[in-house]
């Protein structure tokens, strides 16, 4: 049976030395290479064709973005596995949008890592349950502003005011302060907005209110 044929990437060495021992211990794979750098990474593409890249987005030289944008145009056969402590939002959509067909925590199971490098070799897909929680979301929200629904328009008048505020900066004792409420009520008011808006993050809010024109930098 022909093994898989892969190259690590990653910046830290005892990453990298933990992965190849890692997957050293199934018999259908094999480590072609190892990298420090996307620099790195695609010389070592062109030496030695592996069928996967795992592959870190934080690194110097060239980033994990960059080096799926690059691997993609110049050997799209290769299948990038994106392997990362960063799971949110900001750094998923734009990997998967580079080309990346699968991403993983760093926090995952051996056996999540090996089941996607198996996927990516099927020709598959494969995304960590919070990357496709992620994906089903921003669809969901895709979905109700074709149809008219927008989220927005779901939010209480005090809703709209806390978001605003959240969104120009403001902590949530400075809300409370300023709308003459408690910080608690603040806080309910923050995470009931957040769930309609399907937001997780303070940046999150901050780029979906000047996407609406609510702010403006």
């Amino acid at each position: 049976m022909r093994k898989i044929k892969i190259l690590v990437v990653d910046d830290h060495t005892v990453v990298r030395e933990g992965i190849c021992t890692l997957l050293g211990l199934s018999p259908e794979m094999e480590i072609v290479g190892e990298a420090s750098n996307g620099m790195e990474a695609l010389d070592m593409i062109r030496k030695y064709a592996p069928d996967v890249v795992l592959l870190d987005i934080s690194m110097p030289i060239m980033d994990g973005l960059e080096t799926t944008r690059r691997i993609r145009k110049e050997f799209p056969e290769v299948k990038i596995l994106v392997l990362t402590q960063h799971d949110d939002k900001d750094f998923v959509f734009p990997i998967i949008e580079a080309g990346a067909r699968g991403f993983i925590n760093k926090t995952a199971a051996a056996s999540e890592l090996v089941a996607g490098i198996r996927s990516l070799y099927r020709g598959d897909s494969f995304l960590s349950p919070s990357a496709a929680r992620f994906l089903v979301e921003d669809y969901q929200l895709e979905a109700a502003y074709r149809k008219g629904q927008d989220p927005y328009k779901q939010l209480t008048d005090r809703e709209k005011e806390v978001f605003k505020l959240l969104a120009e900066g403001y902590s949530t004792k400075e809300i409370a302060e300023m709308l003459v409420i408690s910080p608690k009520t603040v806080d309910g008011h923050k995470t009931r907005l957040m769930a309609k808006l399907g937001l997780h993050s303070r940046v999150e809010v901050v780029k979906y209110a000047l996407r609406k024109g609510i702010i403006q930098v």
